[in-house]
């Protein structure tokens, strides 16, 4: 049996070694205790604590491995992942970290390392969309509308996270790079909101946020992109009003003669409010539209996901939809012999079909459904 070693137990590394213990022996690894404790007693799945921030203690856990999982924190990805590639060993990588992946492709192809980065949700089946429409059609258009949000709506943030608050608050601070007439324009986070009706839920707000991330670089040479985040209507304003008075704010202000960070104290207060109880009941919303010319013909593609908490066995739609997404990246490179040196993000992935097909069918079999319409423009 092949082997797994998964870094971070968190929500969706749980889900992930949950998901690859099915086919693969699996090692966990994570810093919690508590966190580990969830695996217990799961068929091919061992657990190990350990400080992830170790290379050494890394490269100790997967020396024998056949692929790697970083499920790591954001702030400590790129770090974890160069380990992993000099440790010659294809991983598949969802931390989403700040630092631009490419920085490392000159190393992976060195020690002829496939990673797969950002292979989640969004980012993540959105780039893998665009990866394989862009290789049958002229794509001039791209959009992908994404959230993750509570089935019960509750004043005063109508919102809760599945991690740490400060993660999404860099979704509301940090500003969006957008694609508009084939130039890289920069807008504030959170601003252009459009109120927009999804079957089965009603009405969500969008607005702008960082989410291109690689297919910028990529896909640079579609003129129009965009990636919006969606609220309930009210949230964004919630946000924009702590936002602009300096409550997300990350220089240091004197309170009683000690030092704190603004975003550290409202990280504080939300935490509580924002987590999930056990058994609470989520859903992930996502529209991606692509636009082009194909055979001469103008058309829209348009994919739809609603998926919900799987109350059966308790694991949240941001897990399933985010992990297994990688977890199907995973047996793609183990199956089917993915195998491109280098750094890939998805949209990579995308551009074979039957690699296409096989992401869409394998999260099928797992309830994570995407359903697509065309029409002719």
């Amino acid at each position: 049996m092949k082997k797994i070693t998964v870094l971070g137990a968190g929500m969706v590394g749980r889900a992930i070694a949950i998901d690859l213990a099915k086919n693969y022996s699996v090692l966990s690894a994570d810093i919690s205790d508590e966190n580990l404790s969830l695996l217990k007693d799961i068929p091919n799945i061992k657990t190990e604590q350990a400080n992830l921030s170790d290379e050494k203690k890394i490269s100790e856990l997967i020396a024998t491995a056949d692929c790697v999982v970083g499920a790591v924190p954001g702030f400590m990805g790129f770090k974890t992942l160069e380990t992993i590639i000099k440790n010659k060993k294809p991983v598949v990588d969802i931390s989403f970290f700040p630092e631009d992946a490419f920085a490392l492709d000159e190393l992976a192809r060195k020690n002829n390392v496939t990673a797969i980065t950002d292979c989640g949700v969004a980012p993540g089946m959105d780039n893998i969309i665009l990866g394989y429409h862009n290789k049958r059609m002229s794509v001039k258009y791209f959009e992908c509308l994404v959230g993750g949000l509570p089935a019960e709506r509750k004043l005063p943030f109508q919102y809760k996270a599945p991690f740490s608050p400060i993660d999404v608050i860099e979704e509301y601070t940090r500003p969006a790079r957008l694609m508009e007439n084939g130039k890289v324009v920069i807008k504030a986070a959170l601003t252009e909101p459009e109120f927009i009706h999804f079957d089965q839920i009603g009405t969500l707000e969008s607005f702008n946020t960082d989410g291109l991330r690689s297919i910028l670089k990529t896909m640079s040479h579609i003129p129009d992109m965009k990636e919006k985040t969606l609220r309930y209507p009210g949230h964004r304003a919630a946000m924009e009003m702590l936002r602009d008075m300096g409550f997300f704010s990350e220089e240091k202000i004197s309170v009683n003669g000690k030092e704190v960070r603004p975003l550290d104290v409202a990280s504080a207060i939300m935490l509580p409010q924002w987590k999930y109880k056990k058994g609470e009941k989520e859903f992930t919303v996502m529209r991606v539209t692509v636009e082009g010319s194909e055979n001469n013909i103008q058309v829209r593609y348009t994919y739809n996901l609603l998926d919900y908490y799987d109350q059966a066995t308790q694991t949240s739609s941001m897990a399933r939809t985010t992990g297994y997404t990688c977890t199907t990246a995973v047996r793609l490179m183990m199956e089917k012999n993915f195998s491109r040196p280098g750094i890939n993000p998805p949209e990579f992935l995308g551009e074979d079909e039957n690699n296409f097909y096989f992401m869409l069918d394998e999260l099928k079999k797992r309830y994570v459904i995407y359903k697509a319409t065309r029409e002719e423009l």
